[in-house]
């Protein structure tokens, strides 16, 4: 059955809704109401063309379902709540909690709904607002049950692929929302009369300039498509790409949200992702340390001879310092003010606090070693010699 005549049907069926939420109510309360007037003849009397009693009986059955929604929140869903507490998955917690917004919103159409017939108001137009509310709680449901079950979609896709689980998930899911929406938009326009398949037909009109238009929204998409197959980024990795720092947050159909280290959003268009080289520190496992150390002019070769061996053999035994990479310790070059030795080697951590502490460790155990030698670190400076002093 093509998608249009679906939503036509489905159309159908909700317009047929909202005259079965009032289980005969009005006509209970007309009956009642008749020895109301015969009794109380003033309430007769009209104000805007409705009788005095039947907009106080409007009014009153109002509040009632409104109550009744207040009950049915307060009463009914926490019942059902502990009840699902006891259960051994979760999924049925987070349905009934979804569910607590869109069933709750019912009892005010259904009073509303009341409220319009008991006082004679309920025209075309009234109606259609009803049937487009009652279009939209159902839409509304649905969504919320969509949500609710996230954490299936995440099982589902990381059966497939467990690192990218939740991107994955996610990008399955907004499509799936989309989809949801659009069908719940074309359900709604029904109600109006407005021809859904004369609606989409008159877009292929415009489709050449809508492309246009959504030229990079398309890149956009097709770039998120790129980075969830490629796996070049997961949520929470820490990475650059053109000139963006930070940590990873999401990765939408359109965009991807960066968290920098001054805590701002830096929200990236995908295409600009897949398009750029990016630098991503998470999936190294070691980090390096590169420095060169500057001794006084006034250190001996025997001196210098010594640290360079102490210090190799420090890094060579220290157990934060990765043992299957490369370590360097060599005097490299005479400076300025300087004789510089150069270090360089790699921790056997990535994790930032911990790469910090171990690099202050060597950088003590550096300085000590310079220290029981005898020599000292150098500093920028600059020694004029004069030949002659002027004749006085």
């Amino acid at each position: 059955m093509p998608v249009n005549e679906n939503i036509e049907n489905n159309a159908t069926i909700v317009l047929n809704v909202i005259d079965g939420l009032d289980l005969g109510v009005p006509t209970e309360v007309q009956k009642f109401l008749a020895p109301v007037y015969e009794t109380f003849p003033s309430l007769s009397n009209t104000i805007w063309g409705i009788p005095y009693a039947n907009l106080i009986a409007a009014i009153v059955v109002f509040f009632f379902f409104l109550l009744l929604r207040r009950f049915f929140s307060s009463v009914i869903v926490v019942f059902l709540q502990k009840l699902a507490k006891k259960t051994s998955t979760y999924y049925d917690d987070k349905i009934i909690s979804a569910l607590k917004g869109p069933l709750g919103f019912i009892f005010v159409l259904i009073g509303l709904h009341l409220f319009f017939a008991l006082i004679f108001k309920e025209t075309e137009t009234i109606k259609h607002i009803l049937e487009t509310l009652v279009i939209y709680a159902i839409f509304w449901a649905i969504l919320s049950i969509t949500e609710a079950m996230r954490g299936v979609v995440y099982d589902i896709t990381g059966k497939f692929n467990k690192d990218l689980s939740k991107e994955m998930g996610n990008f399955i899911l907004a499509i799936i929302k989309i989809l949801i929406a659009g069908v719940g938009l074309g359900a709604m326009l029904q109600v109006w009369g407005i021809n859904v398949t004369a609606l989409v037909a008159s877009l292929g009109i415009g489709g050449l300039a809508f492309a246009l238009a959504a030229k990079d929204t398309i890149a956009n998409l097709f770039g998120s498509f790129s980075l969830l197959a490629d796996r070049t980024i997961r949520i929470g990795e820490w990475i650059v790409v053109n000139n963006v720092e930070g940590v990873v947050e999401d990765i939408g159909m359109r965009t991807t949200k960066i968290r920098s280290f001054g805590k701002s959003v830096i929200t990236v268009p995908n295409h600009v992702i897949a398009n750029n080289p990016i630098e991503n520190f998470s999936r190294r496992g070691i980090r390096r340390i590169k420095m060169t150390i500057g001794l006084t002019y006034s250190t001996t070769t025997v001196q210098i001879t010594n640290i360079v061996n102490d210090i190799k053999t420090m890094l060579q035994t220290h157990e934060g310092i990765s043992h299957n990479d490369t370590l360097l310790v060599n005097f490299e070059s005479f400076g300025d003010s300087s004789l510089n030795i150069f270090v360089y080697t790699f921790t056997n951590t990535a994790n930032w606090e911990h790469y910090l502490q171990i690099r202050e460790d060597i950088n003590l155990k550096i300085m000590k070693i310079i220290e029981s030698h005898g020599s000292s670190f150098a500093f920028p400076s600059q020694s004029i010699y004069v030949e002659s002093m002027p004749q006085t």
